[in-house]
């Protein structure tokens, strides 16, 4: 942990339990290993702390952990490393005036930043107040694949983009120091970095900022299932047994078979320690409104290796894990979102849902399905059919995971026009289900290059002259005229919402005293003849903007292969 006493002092502190000596080697010290330069264990026996003086402000220092004299590692809590094989990839222009990695050090790997008297960021948006949960509506995105520049701060001039949208948050990708420069971000090393592949840490919070500005929340997806081998408490234990062959970190083998990288023990009291500092820090030092964490399945002690659906299944420690996370978190922001990458059984779900968690709800295989003219059910889009007590269900047909709707798709029809029709049907059912909804960034124009183009993690082409398409913008105008239904409508808010399911045609029906709607949508690949939802009377159709004047109850309409409807019982413009 790094504490600045003043503009040439600071304090370093230093976990290692098991460990014998610390000492403290970098730039203000000529990287020589001394006895001045040796931490002082305190009395717990595993905390390892120095005060550093004669420092001059505002000029950084690089620095490292010597433990036992034989193990390197940089400092796990700096909020900036440099990288002696990475950094030189980064452009001037993404990150000005970047310390070049020390050649003089002998030590070699990664090393932790210092600086004193740091210019504090100068916060426009003190106080935030992000939306409702149960109101999201998220725009999952990564900087790589979105903007050309790859930079945090050009995120912000898309804003105005955002907001025409309506979307009322973002998702990063991970931006926590990964390694290398270009990820997905789910190989962490630093948790109190950001990622400097993408800007400085004043860029993130000027996006963050500009975002609360313009009514934006943003959530930070977050890695603590597992790190990767730079991470400075797995190079410490790597190979070096402790007193009572128990790593303080990780597990020694992954207990589920989804594994990737180094597994966390989060039964450990280190590991859940290092992880309520983390989300502290985050939560204040960049005002975010939110985690999602990542794979949170995979934080069971429980082995399961390699069944998956014993991994899947009720696992009370696992609930017991979480919940303390979660108590944990609350004590330092009570409003703060916090959403599960879970997917287990939905007992589990249920309880987590209904103890205030955010749970990710995975639809983009029915989707798909749908597209396709293939019969599936959605009906698990629905909190309340899955028995929650709470709308805690965030819904998604795409999310960075899954292969694109409109590609699967073109597979089948090798017609991107209709592949894009049929989506906009799937578009209007997805967002009158009430709830929290996520897209993955571009869906709203049909982005049709598939998840695997140049591996599954690799660089994506970015695609936006798409819009200048007519079929994609008018997938983009469903998309934003019904996020706007969502967010000012109050029948899509509170209204009594009832689906109805004749194979390939998906009704919905939504009453409320102001206003009740009718949603009708045929994923056939023929003509269809149908009973409608219609009651008799005059109902007022959104998207034609047509007047239909019904004489008897449930008449019979048909339905082309991907047409859909949306009636309402008084006329509401378009917006």
């Amino acid at each position: 942990m790094i504490e600045y006493i003043n503009d040439h002092s600071v304090k370093l502190t230093f976990k290692a339990p098991y460990k014998k000596s610390v000492h403290v080697v970098g730039e203000f010290n000529n990287w020589q290993v001394s006895e001045e330069y040796a931490m002082t264990k305190e009395a717990d026996g595993e905390t390892f702390s120095i005060i550093i003086d004669e420092l001059e402000p505002r000029k950084e220092y690089a620095y490292q952990f010597l433990i036992d004299k034989k193990i390197v590692v940089a400092d796990p809590y700096t909020e900036k490393i440099l990288d002696p094989q990475f950094d030189s990839q980064i452009s001037p222009n993404v990150y000005p005036d970047l310390k070049k990695y020390p050649s003089e050090n002998p030590f070699k790997g990664s090393v932790s930043v210092l600086q004193t008297a740091q210019e504090p960021y100068d916060w426009k948006i003190q106080n935030f107040i992000p939306p409702p949960a149960e109101e999201l509506v998220i725009y999952e995105l990564l900087i790589r694949d979105f903007v050309e520049s790859r930079k945090y701060r050009d995120i912000a001039g898309f804003i105005p983009y955002f907001k025409n949208i309506g979307i009322n948050a973002i998702e990063l990708l991970p931006v926590q120091e990964f390694t290398g420069n270009d990820s997905w971000g789910y190989n962490p090393t630093f948790y109190f970095a950001a990622d400097k592949a993408y800007g400085t840490k004043n860029d993130l919070k000027y996006l963050i900022d500009k975002c609360h500005e313009n009514g934006i929340a943003v959530i930070l997806d977050v890695v603590f299932n597992h790190a990767d081998k730079k991470f400075s408490y797995y190079k410490a234990y790597k190979g070096h047994k402790t007193v009572n062959g128990v790593h303080p970190f990780f597990n020694e083998k992954a207990t589920h078979p989804y594994s990737v990288f180094f597994d966390f023990n989060h039964e450990s009291k280190y590991t859940q320690a290092f992880f309520d500092e983390v989300c502290h820090f985050w939560l204040n030092e960049y005002k975010i409104d939110g985690f999602r964490f990542d794979l949170t399945k995979g934080f069971t002690q429980v082995q399961s290796y390699p069944d998956v659906l014993k991994w899947s299944s009720y696992d009370a420690s696992r609930v017991k894990l979480l919940k303390r996370m979660y108590n944990k978190i609350r004590h330092y922001n009570q409003h703060c979102y916090l959403i599960l990458e879970h997917l287990s059984a939905n007992d589990e779900e249920t309880e987590l849902a209904d103890y205030g968690f955010l749970l990710w709800g995975h639809l983009n295989h029915q989707f798909r399905n749908l597209l396709k003219g293939k019969n599936d059910s959605i009906s698990w889009l629905s909190a309340e059919n899955r028995g929650w007590e709470k709308a805690h269900l965030v819904g998604y047909m795409e999310s960075h995971d899954e292969e694109r709707l409109i590609y699967d798709a073109h597979q089948k029809f090798k017609d991107t026009a209709l592949a894009l029709a049929r989506a906009r049907a799937a578009a209007v059912l997805f967002f009158a289900y009430p709830g929290p909804k996520l897209f993955w960034q571009f869906g709203e124009f049909g982005y049709d290059i598939s998840i695997d183009y140049n591996s599954r993690t690799g660089v994506k082409p970015i695609r936006w002259e798409y819009l200048k398409d007519p079929d994609r913008q008018a997938l983009f105008e469903v998309y934003r005229q019904m996020i706007r239904l969502r967010k000012n409508i109050v029948a899509f808010k509170e209204g009594k919402f009832v689906e109805v399911s004749e194979s390939l045609v998906k009704k919905i029906n939504i009453n409320h005293p102001s206003l009740n709607v009718r949603i009708i949508a045929s994923f056939n690949l023929k003509e269809v003849e149908v009973k409608s939802s219609l009651e008799a009377g005059v109902w007022y159709e959104f998207f034609s903007e047509t007047i239909w004047h019904v004489t008897d109850k449930y008449q019979r309409m048909t339905l082309k292969a991907g047409q859909y409807y949306l009636f309402t019982s008084k006329k509401i413009e378009k917006f």
